[in-house]
């Protein structure tokens, strides 16, 4: 396996903690609809709060306090909610991508970079997860280090393997990617602006063997459908 001078930069220093952190909200949340049409879907609530409220809490919480949000899709809403984050200890910037102009994962990402540290945790925002992003971190020489979970009934095929040492790779006994990841500035180098897939440069790192990950076995689910959203809220309020 190519570790493209991972041994070299690990005897350095130890794994890098993110310190700032972009949750993606650019969707346009079709498969919600008509929930959507009206309401960005990480505004959506599920116990009581927005979708995108749990994960701001739980960073902030994690004393990761740096947040962008991307958004398109009635993404002056979003602005208008969250404002700039001081009411849960939060800095908030925006990285607006225009209504109706979603630049995909790869390109959304590729916009904000600028503001973002490095390196920096990435957060789905139609996700709900339990993990704590506190303890999350990147070998020196990765591309990037991703969270897997078990596969769930929509996507029972799965998107990746993990091997024994934590190594994410394409052959063995897939897992799916959870939409929460740690990423270096350097995995996306020579990419054009525009939009753009993650996934790509994701496999590209995977087969250099620059990313790693581990198997989250907590809670863990993608709000991408009504059905889902009202299970998510069922849960939450018997907390």
């Amino acid at each position: 396996m190519n570790r493209e001078g991972r041994k070299h930069n690990a005897a350095m220093t130890g794994p890098l903690h993110p310190r700032t952190a972009m949750i993606l909200a650019a969707g346009r949340g079709e498969r919600m609809r008509p929930l959507t049409d009206h309401c960005p879907k990480p505004l959506l609530e599920a116990g009581g709060r927005p979708l995108i409220q749990w994960h701001i809490e739980r960073l902030v919480a994690a004393d990761i306090r740096d947040i962008v949000i991307n958004h398109a899709h009635l993404g002056a809403m979003i602005e208008q909610r969250l404002g700039d984050g001081a009411r849960w200890g939060a800095r908030i910037r925006y990285s607006a991508e225009g209504e109706g102009r979603a630049l995909e994962t790869g390109g959304g990402i590729l916009k904000a970079l600028p503001l973002l540290g490095d390196p920096f945790l990435v957060i789905n925002g139609d996700v709900w997860c339990d993990l704590d992003p506190g303890a999350l971190a990147i070998d020196p020489g990765d591309l990037a280090w991703l969270v897997l979970v078990d596969n769930p009934a929509h996507n029972p095929r799965g998107d990746f393997a993990l091997d024994a040492a934590g190594r994410v790779v394409e052959q063995g006994p897939r897992l799916t990617f959870a939409g929460v990841g740690v990423y270096r500035h350097a995995l996306f180098d020579g990419c054009e602006p525009g939009a753009f897939p993650l996934a790509p440069l994701l496999r590209g790192a995977i087969a250099r063997g620059r990313v790693g990950g581990m198997h989250h076995r907590g809670r863990w689910l993608d709000v991408g459908t009504p059905q889902r959203l009202q299970a998510l809220d069922r849960m939450l309020r018997r907390q």
